[in-house]
């Protein structure tokens, strides 16, 4: 499958590189600094440009199977509407070029999914921590689902540069045990890579936890 990653260059966005090359796909990163990028494969191509700007993003979608999502400001403080014109370019770019999977990284918390966490997390840490973020996402969620795109909407906790287990649950109704949840980023990009293939959660919002 030839798979397209928005993000590549981010924390989560390398881990899910790395993933779908182990996979066997072929990979396209959309980067907008290839000098910063750092991976090489045989199965690896990047497509340079900025997910703000339509037509590098109607570049970079076309002739791939697939797309994985894990664009992110990297300040979990502030609002980025930026990154929500890009998820909007990217639908818009999908649906031209008729690229029907979209496996979307958001976060556990958006549109009452926080009661699947610990108590710390629902009342302390994504009221008063990751607020804006959270609206982010849920801003970025409708879009997709209005879209006419085979979407998956994956929802972890907290990330963590922790090494890749293989050791998860996931699904709409799974919950967290502990009072702070975390994830490793390795472990929730195995799970959006399997999505790009597997058709058990299209047109869902499953969690990832630990």
């Amino acid at each position: 499958m030839n798979v397209l990653v928005f993000g590549a260059s981010g924390a989560t966005g390398r881990e899910v590189v790395r993933r779908a090359l182990d996979r066997g796909h072929a990979v396209r990163a959309f980067v907008r600094d290839p000098g910063k990028f750092g991976i090489r494969h045989a199965s690896l191509a990047l497509a340079v440009g900025d997910a703000t700007e339509y037509a590098s993003v109607e570049r970079g979608v076309r002739d791939v199977d697939a797309v994985a999502c894990a664009l992110g400001s990297g300040n979990s403080l502030g609002s980025h509407p930026a990154l929500t014109d890009g998820v909007r370019n990217i639908i818009r770019a999908m649906e031209h070029a008729g690229v029907p999977r979209f496996v979307y990284l958001s976060m556990l918390g958006v549109a009452g999914s926080g009661r699947q966490l610990g108590l710390v997390d629902r009342y302390i840490v994504l009221p008063l921590l990751l607020r804006n973020v959270m609206n982010d996402h849920a801003r970025e969620e409708a879009l997709i689902k209005r879209s006419a795109l085979d979407w998956v909407i994956v929802r972890p906790p907290r990330l963590t540069n922790g090494p890749y287990t293989g050791r998860y649950r996931s699904g709409e109704g799974v919950r967290e045990k502990s009072l702070l949840a975390s994830i490793s980023r390795a472990d929730v990009a195995d799970f959006m890579v399997k999505q790009l293939t597997d058709d058990r959660h299209v047109h869902e919002t499953p969690a990832v936890l630990g």
